[in-house]
């Protein structure tokens, strides 16, 4: 796991040898175990390595072939770099280290991109072909491993953070504001678009070529494909083959010559995690962040796991750290976290940012339980609200209102009134419509629109967990794992009957055909429903009150704390004369919204983190 980083000037100058390494620097924080830079006339590469294989100067990046003909800079894991190695062998390669970074580069030589489809595992890179003269960048299946690009003039540049980009003379902070919008729409971004103006996140999934005659657009070489089997097999032969993927996957991902730990949340997603790989790993780290909730009200105050984790830990016999966030941890954590962060996401994610701070000092890998969810029907709740549909566009009519998570239609134009003439020509609806890729005649039975769902959110949702979790545990030196998001059982799950996820599919159906109206929305609250099979698995290897536990989100009372201990920075940040969200945004209407959650008449706590998110990576990068 590292950092990378790299730059060409398409025109044919040199490469700065002064700015690459100063770029490369600007990412210390990932790799703070080594640096490389790699020049070739007007290509930079820049690499800065946190050592989880092969510890010594043997896996050094950037790293050249032997007859100097291509070079790779590699950020990520090559799970079955073993069983690559093996076959590249017997081809007649010969390796000079015991890291994946040699083999991922051997691979590359001799497959080309096809190369990526042989690759379990999560990986941004760059290979520079001297030869040809032509530079290759990849991204993962799952985008677990982030990579953005700018094209500033002639010179094109690429970097694991943003940050490092802006360090180039050529590049210019600004202001994405069709970004804007897209992000106070959904709290995330479903396009390729970030907050910086003309930065780009190579989409997952995708690769692309440049060269000095042009910079080619992103091609997808995988994508989701949840959909029914054609002949369903037995559920038995689900249940052990399911069984069978976990314990693969998580013995997978424990590779490594430094210590791994693992997160316990509480959760039965991390808590399998943890249980699978303390099997294998005596006095296994685990860690947890809990919270102090003696001013939380209604439903926030179940949102402190920290019992469920200290009987998993007793369960299992780990090494167990943890600690308790309060209100006035978000404030502290701000000027860092949107530092690290970099571009808002989905969700409020300082509670992470303190978990891998704490994980980082005792391990440099950590496991953790992202993905069951999205791949096995976590949120029945969401896709209840679309399973009955006229056709394509009904559903997306329906689910999108449902995303609408900060601003709602009506009220955007006003909210973004300063900058109106700037993105009115931006549908939000369009956006939404786009992420769909499948044909819509396949949708014929409520399985076919939950399947939609499911695509839907691993291609936006999850996606915007793992580019927060990317960034606050690398901030940390810390590599996070992610089992869930094996290749074997991604494919498997995409393949699972929807009638083993969600367990109150058919009569929802019956409700929605026969009885439209209120009499669905006790569906859309959170209950022990999705993710069935995985329940039915998980509850052999953690204890049965956790496996059927109502889910529950890692997410701090902040609806609270934002009416009581934090009202006073609340006000201060977002409604003081100083706010620099109000170049972008109408003060009156943003006072409102704000107005209605301080005041106890509406829930507004997401969109009171975006805006104190928004605020913050104003006065870092728009100073």
């Amino acid at each position: 796991m590292c950092g990378i980083v790299g730059m060409f000037n398409r025109s044919g100058a040199p490469a700065a040898s002064a700015v690459l390494t100063a770029m490369t620097d600007k990412l210390a924080h990932r790799g703070p175990d080594g640096e490389g830079t790699y020049l070739d006339g007007a290509l930079g590469l820049g690499h800065r390595r946190l050592s989880i294989l092969d510890l010594s100067d043997a896996g050094r990046q950037p790293m050249e072939t032997a007859d100097g003909r291509y070079v790779v800079t590699y950020n990520g894991e090559i799970y079955n770099f073993r069983e690559l190695r093996k076959e590249l062998e017997a081809l007649g390669c010969a390796f000079h280290s015991r890291c994946d970074t040699e083999v991922l580069l051997q691979a590359y030589v001799r497959w080309g991109k096809q190369c990526l489809e042989r690759l379990n595992g999560m990986f941004a890179f760059a290979v520079w072909d001297r030869q040809a003269r032509e530079l290759f960048l990849a991204r993962d299946r799952y985008g677990i491993k982030p990579l953005y690009v700018a094209e500033c003039g002639e010179t094109f540049l690429f970097a694991s953070e943003i940050k490092a980009l802006a360090v180039h003379p050529a590049f210019r902070t600004d202001v994405d504001r069709e970004a804007l919008l897209e992000y106070f729409t959904f709290q995330n971004f479903f396009t390729d678009r970030t907050l910086f103006k003309g930065v780009r996140l190579l989409p997952a999934g995708s690769w692309m070529v440049v060269s000095a005659q042009t910079v080619g657009a992103p091609v997808s070489y995988w994508d989701y494909d949840f959909r029914e089997p054609e002949q369903a097999a037995d559920d038995q032969i689900y249940r052990e083959e399911l069984d069978r993927l976990l314990q693969q996957a998580v013995t997978r991902q424990l590779v490594s010559d430094v210590p791994v730990g693992a997160y316990l949340s509480g959760g039965m997603d991390s808590g399998t995690v943890t249980a699978l790989a303390a099997r294998e790993i005596p006095n296994l780290h685990s860690f947890t962040c809990g919270f102090d909730l003696h001013s939380a009200s209604g439903i926030e105050l179940g949102f402190d796991e920290r019992n469920a984790a200290e009987l998993m830990s007793y369960r299992f016999g780990t090494e167990h750290y943890e600690m308790v966030l309060k209100a006035g941890d978000m404030e502290r954590a701000m000027p860092a976290l949107a530092y690290h962060l970099e571009e808002p996401r989905v969700g409020q994610s300082y509670p992470n940012y303190y978990v891998a701070r704490l994980a980082g000092k005792f391990v440099k890998v950590a496991l953790c339980g992202t993905g069951g969810d999205e791949l096995f029907g976590g949120y029945p709740w969401r896709y209840y609200r679309a399973v009955v549909n006229d056709d394509f566009e009904h559903y997306v009519d329906k689910y999108y209102a449902y995303w609408q998570r900060l601003i709602p239609n009506q009220a955007i134009q006003q909210v973004f009134k300063p900058i109106w003439p700037d993105v009115d020509r931006v549908w939000t609806r369009d956006i939404f419509h786009d992420v769909f890729r499948r044909p819509q005649a396949e949708l014929a039975r409520p399985e076919d629109y939950i399947n939609h769902s499911l695509y839907f959110e691993a291609k936006t949702f999850l996606h915007g967990l793992l580019v927060v979790e990317d960034k606050l545990s690398m901030a940390h030196g810390l590599e996070t794992r992610v089992p869930f998001l094996d290749n074997d059982l991604v494919d498997f799950a995409m393949r699972v009957p929807v009638r083993l996820k969600l367990a109150k599919l058919g009569e929802v159906v019956r409700i929605n055909e026969n009885e439209p109206g209120l009499k669905t929305s006790r569906y859309f609250q959170k209950a022990n429903d999705g993710k069935m099979l995985l329940r039915d698995v998980m509850s052999r290897h953690i204890p049965p009150e956790v496996a059927s536990a109502q889910k529950q989100g890692f997410s701090a009372p902040d609806a609270s704390w934002f009416k009581g201990e934090s009202i006073d920075y609340v006000r201060r940040t977002l409604l003081g004369s100083q706010a620099r969200i109000f170049e972008y945004m109408d003060r009156a209407a943003v006072t409102g919204l704000v107005q209605d959650h301080l005041d106890g008449r509406q829930n507004r706590r997401l969109l009171i983190w975006s805006l104190l998110n928004f605020e913050w990576w104003l006065k870092t990068y728009l100073a």
